[in-house]
């Protein structure tokens, strides 16, 4: 893989914590407005920044992204965002409750994204991805990183080791209860070249960041008649971990009604299919299973998997989906169904029984996808079913950026 150091803009260490701001896409315009409010400096005014315009006002409109750019200027201005001295690399690291991972900050280029070396897992959307390019083309800068994952790499490891033993540039724990730590890396050039030892990476969270840096880069090389390759927005901003450090939550599902079924008849249809276990525990214990909450009560099934099965039919996600949303609940699209929604693992399965307790339908509980099989279905050229995975912590934005 080709990495490379950047000199990027960088929060003055007394502000870091009142700049880093949670992923843009995992919040609504509301809830980014909230953990913006009392928070003049959050990076969430420029990569949310409808949450300074009136209630209104389409978060797609010129106003918005120009507001973006006002805004990502102020930072500069006022001294929150300033640039590094030189080039740099940087150590993130995450811990949450006994959970640590640890990833390098760096730069990736296009040309390994386009071509398979970071290998993707998930489909974008037109209009999120069309949004983010525009973004990222009107500040010219990758204000968000994204997530990748590779197979661990002992040369790396030993690196990694050796940098945390020094002070941090920065150490900061935000109200969700994580805990950030980043280390400098003036130049970084043993990473550099130990980074040349791993062969390929893996998308973890962030596609549509990719996709649209991708996007950037082939509109600024055609807007460049001068263009050589060598330019700035060949590159764009990742975070690096190991994927042995990963922690993958389920992705749960709650579908709102039972497809005209009663809850009786619903039931006795699912333990013809796949066989019922009852008063189960709300979170399945292994792969091969899914809990199943209906009419007050958690139910255990098993997901039988046909043998010679690719990688993405092996998942209980989509044994799910084939055997009993679509035949059964006539969920044909899950991307696009409005009688399905999808709750993050960081929730809990108290959460399921809240909303079928409030608004009826069924819920189920998954067991975790793993990064094995994460990797396995990447390599295989292949695309994992929609909101499969959920990475926790979420990487924070404006801790680096990156400029072109």
């Amino acid at each position: 893989m080709r990495i490379r150091a950047f000199q990027g803009l960088v929060p003055v260490p007394s502000l870091v914590s009142g700049v880093a701001c949670v992923p843009y896409d995992v919040v609504n315009t509301a809830e980014a407005a909230a953990l913006a409010a009392g928070q003049p400096h959050s990076l969430l005014h420029v990569d949310r920044a409808e949450i300074d315009l009136p209630p209104d006002t389409d978060p797609y409109s010129d106003a918005v992204y120009a507001k973006a750019r006002e805004n990502f200027q102020q930072l500069q201005h006022h001294g929150v965002l300033v640039r590094e001295a030189g080039p740099c690399l940087y150590l993130y690291q995450q811990q949450m409750g006994a959970h640590t991972q640890r990833g390098l900050v760096a730069l990736c280029h296009v040309e390994d994204y386009d071509t398979e070396l970071i290998r993707k897992h998930e489909k974008t959307r037109k209009d999120k991805e069309d949004d983010r390019t525009r973004l990222i083309d009107t500040l010219g800068a990758n204000t968000g990183p994204i997530f990748l994952a590779y197979r661990d790499e002992a040369a790396v490891a030993a690196l990694v080791q050796a940098e945390v033993r020094k002070s941090p540039q920065h150490d900061f724990t935000t109200p969700d209860g994580i805990r950030h730590t980043v280390w400098r890396m003036a130049g970084g050039a043993d990473f550099i070249t130990a980074f040349g030892r791993v062969p390929v990476t893996y998308i973890a969270d962030g596609h549509h960041r990719a996709a649209s840096a991708a996007r950037v880069a082939r509109l600024r090389r055609g807007r460049n008649p001068q263009h050589t390759g060598t330019e700035e927005y060949n590159w764009f901003l990742c975070v690096i971990f190991p994927a042995a450090e990963l922690k993958i939550l389920p992705y749960n599902r709650h579908v709102f009604d039972l497809n005209g079924h009663t809850p009786a008849a619903f039931l006795e249809k699912v333990r013809a299919a796949f066989g019922l276990e009852e008063n189960a525990a709300p979170s399945p214990a292994a792969g091969g299973r899914v809990g199943m909450y209906l009419d007050g009560k958690w139910h255990g099934l098993r997901c039988p998997v046909d043998a010679g099965a690719d990688p993405v039919a092996r998942l209980d996600v989509s044994v799910l989906q084939d055997r009993l949303l679509a035949p059964l609940l006539g969920i044909d699209d899950p991307r696009t169904s409005k009688r399905l929604d999808f709750i993050g693992g960081i929730r809990g399965t108290a959460d399921l029984v809240q909303r079928v307790d409030a608004q009826g339908g069924v819920a189920f509980s998954l067991y975790p996808v793993t990064i094995a099989q994460l990797m396995d279905i990447a390599d295989a050229g292949q695309i994992m079913p929609p909101k499969s995975t959920w990475f926790e912590p979420k990487l924070r934005s404006g801790l680096f950026i990156h400029t072109f």
